[in-house]
């Protein structure tokens, strides 16, 4: 699969999950925001995207929801239930796969 963007097309596997990473930039990102129905990136959503690709970038592989959860807790000085609420506001598909994919990172182990 893939799509066409400012006349560059990106191959994306069946889930619409970037293939090649290292194509992935912010227009790709607010695509990506368009297709799962999130009509608008926010400073919050790019925080959480920044720490995604950050954490990719050192361990190859997308955090744990607990782990973006405890990020959360600390970038924002939240409570644990309300990082997981917010998360959860920003992305309704789920935080982990959702973010993963305008992130522009692989869908993360475990998610369906």
């Amino acid at each position: 699969m893939s799509f066409e963007l400012n006349g560059k097309t990106y191959e994306t596997d069946e889930d619409g999950y970037l293939i090649d990473i290292g194509t992935w930039t912010k227009e790709v990102a607010y695509f990506l925001a368009e297709q799962e129905e999130i009509p608008e990136l926010t400073e919050k959503h790019w925080q959480i995207i920044d720490f995604l690709r950050g954490y990719y970038a050192e361990y190859q592989i997308a955090p744990m929801i607990k782990i973006l959860i405890k990020e959360i807790m600390k970038q924002m000085n939240l409570s644990k239930r309300d990082s997981s609420k917010m998360l959860y506001e920003l992305y309704p598909a789920g935080p982990a796969k959702q973010a993963c994919k305008i992130a522009g990172l692989p869908k993360p182990t475990g998610c369906v």
